[in-house]
């Protein structure tokens, strides 16, 4: 079965506002290279810092293991289509999510949760989907229609994600964990 043209849309955003860095229409080492650059330049932190090196780590982890799964032609890129056919892979086997996928899911989380108190609030939220070029009052209506008390915790935080990238009903909660506020 097809993927659908919601759940397409969905894909295509994460891949071009969070994977492809560059914006060469393919994502590859460098663009993880880039956004280690801007995530460690937003927390303000520099080379040598433990926060550095640990993001910086866990970043090429994931794209190795990005790489080695969805780069089906070996030429270090992983494209729309390798991209889309690896999540949608994943949508039909959740439980079965790669090491680097969960690597990632708990990246963002730990990015996003700023204060470091085990949840996301809606400041935190928009400070770092901003960062990505998310217009703040689109951030702000996203995190209200997934998070039902003012925060959101790791474990809820999974059960968006995965939601995110398996639902096909435009009003999932989940289809918001990214900043967008609607996919029409």
């Amino acid at each position: 079965m097809p993927i659908s043209p919601f759940r397409l849309k969905k894909l295509m955003y994460v891949f071009n506002v969070f994977f492809d860095v560059n914006k060469s229409g393919n994502i590859d080492k460098k663009d993880f290279e880039l956004a280690i650059e801007r995530i460690c330049k937003m927390r303000g932190w520099s080379e040598g810092d433990p926060h550095y090196d640990e993001t910086k780590k866990i970043l090429l982890q994931v794209w190795e293991g990005l790489k080695q799964r969805a780069d089906h032609d070996h030429d270090g890129q992983v494209s729309h289509e390798e991209w889309c056919t690896m999540w949608d892979e994943y949508a039909q086997h959740p439980e079965r999510a790669l090491d680097w996928q969960l690597r990632y899911m708990d990246f963002m989380f730990d990015m996003e949760d700023t204060s470091g108190d085990g949840a996301i609030d809606e400041e935190e939220f928009t400070s770092v989907c901003v960062s990505y070029g998310i217009p703040e009052d689109e951030c702000r209506t996203a995190f209200r229609k997934f998070s039902s008390n003012g925060s959101t915790d790791k474990k809820k935080f999974a059960e968006l994600w995965t939601e995110y990238f398996t639902s096909d009903d435009p009003n999932a909660p989940g289809n918001f964990v990214f900043g967008k506020a609607s996919f029409d």
